[in-house]
């Protein structure tokens, strides 16, 4: 995980319509090779950094949430710029919009936040190599196992608010 003398850190959309900085270290960061992933991102896995929203500052104009199916038929809402249309993050069902999975993608400087653990890897592409040094999930995983003991309680705290 990245170091806290990098925040806040800067990212937006295609076109700048949409500027955001996040104000922390992410609780994770997720690389996402689900089939749906894939399919949103056109590409062969998502990366997202799982931040509490108000940790997720919006510096211009607000991203439009578009409602979008998912794999566990709860679907979602991926912010996307109302001009160039890039998604910036989304809003998973289980904790609605108290935690944004910000698309490090769009980061100025995505390369200070890679990988802390690959999910749904039975769905990867077969010329992907996953680095030997990060977990590797064959679907979603126990967070109690893999995440400390900070960023459990920081999910935590950011679904219980209201």
């Amino acid at each position: 995980m990245a170091t806290d003398d990098i925040y806040p850190l800067p990212g937006g959309c295609d076109c700048g319509h949409i500027r955001y900085q996040l104000e922390t270290p992410p609780i994770i960061v997720h690389c996402c090779h689900c089939r749906w992933c894939q399919r949103e991102s056109g590409a062969s896995f998502a990366l997202n950094a799982m931040m509490e929203a108000d940790r997720v500052s919006v510096l211009g104009a607000e991203p439009e949430l578009i409602d979008t199916p998912s794999a566990s038929g709860r679907g979602q809402e991926i912010a996307r710029c109302p001009k160039c249309r890039i998604a910036v993050w989304s809003h998973y069902s289980s904790a609605g919009r108290k935690i944004r999975l910000v698309r490090v993608g769009t980061l100025d400087e995505p390369d200070h936040l890679p990988p802390d653990i690959h999910i749904f890897t039975d769905s990867k592409q077969p010329w992907v190599i996953l680095p030997s040094d990060k977990p590797a999930m064959a679907e979603y995983y126990d967070p109690a196992q893999y995440w400390s003991a900070e960023s459990l309680a920081r999910r935590d705290a950011a679904i219980a608010r209201t």
